[in-house]
């Protein structure tokens, strides 16, 4: 695989000089690999932080900024970022209010997720952590490496971001957090393998040649079923998530590219899932389409679901301004 970088051992390096370069409002530590809102501590407001391997932009440090994040850490490429890089962060953007730590579930990550809080209360700041597992490739029965976060992070970040940007508790931001967190079920589709910064590629497709229910890491799919065509892939992708979430009302749809496939067959993806969608008498209250959790140049997609309400719609409308989410006043 031909990539445009200087080298593995520096690529998260100058990908944050880069950011820094385009979005002057950040305040970004690439020494520690730390991605803060230009104005954090923001006064009287209850703080997020996320954590995550890099090779998966923009997030989470695409998604800094008014009514999202007040930091993220940055790993190496698909590994949890250092515990006490986390705390430093924490300690950095707390007003006083607390400090919801986020990451997506990852047993590799777990113990560095539990320690980061640890060394964040250690140093006198209120915190409360949830893991985000909404990845329905690897199911959590004991067997493999269990559920993982996917695109859900995007709807548990953007809509606890606004709880706190709204005033909100620590207590409060963190139990609608943890509420998203589970409203939300995510299936990836991704036909070719997931290439690495040091060679390709790094994991090999699902047998089969990949299908529905892929894992972002090349883990094998769920859902052994490859479709003929858009309709014949979304299919199963969409009644997979249905016949988890078996959503109440409205939903979130979120069809987020992994990196190497065009806005073109993105858009057709989401047709068709609209499609379905109303087929089954689902009502797609908003849809967010483009690439957002991306696993460096894989081919594919992942679709997300979330349940929703009034207020969780208000939340998602309120104003965000980040370098990847950007919308209202």
């Amino acid at each position: 695989m031909k990539m445009l970088i200087n080298g593995a051992d520096r690529v998260v390096e100058d990908a944050l000089r880069g950011l820094a370069g385009a979005h002057p409002g950040l305040t970004v530590d690439t020494a520690h690999r730390i991605v803060l809102r230009g104005d954090a501590p923001v006064a009287d407001k209850v703080a997020l932080i996320a954590g995550g391997g890099s090779g998966h932009e923009p997030m989470p440090t695409g998604f800094v900024g008014h009514g999202m994040l007040d930091a993220a850490c940055a790993g190496e490429v698909f590994a949890f970022p250092l515990p006490g890089r986390m705390a430093r962060a924490a300690a950095a953007v707390d007003s006083g209010r607390g400090v919801l730590l986020m990451a997506g579930s990852d047993p590799r990550g777990a113990p560095g997720f539990d320690r980061a809080a640890e060394l964040a209360e250690d140093e006198g700041v209120a915190v409360d952590a949830v893991l985000i597992a909404d990845d329905m490739a690897i199911p959590g029965n004991g067997e493999g490496a269990g559920s993982r976060g996917a695109g859900g992070a995007v709807f548990v970040a953007r809509l606890a971001g606004a709880a706190a940007e709204s005033g909100a508790s620590l207590e409060q931001v963190a139990a609608l957090a943890r509420r998203v967190a589970g409203s939300c079920r995510s299936c990836r589709i991704t036909p070719s393998a997931c290439g690495d910064t040091e060679s390709s590629p790094a994991h090999g497709p699902a047998p089969g040649g990949g299908g529905p229910g892929a894992g972002g890491g090349g883990e094998p799919a769920h859902v052994q079923q490859a479709g003929a065509g858009t309709a014949g892939t979304v299919e199963p992708a969409v009644e997979g998530l249905l016949a988890e979430l078996r959503p109440g009302g409205p939903v979130l749809l979120l069809v987020n590219g992994m990196g190497g496939t065009p806005l073109l067959e993105l858009y057709a993806f989401t047709a068709e899932a609209h499609r379905l969608l109303a087929r089954r008498r689902v009502s797609v209250a908003r849809t967010l389409v483009g690439n957002y959790v991306t696993s460096l140049d894989t081919a594919g997609c992942s679709v997300t679901l979330c349940q929703a309400d009034d207020t969780l719609l208000r939340l998602w409308d309120s104003p965000v301004r980040t370098p990847a989410l950007r919308w209202g006043g």
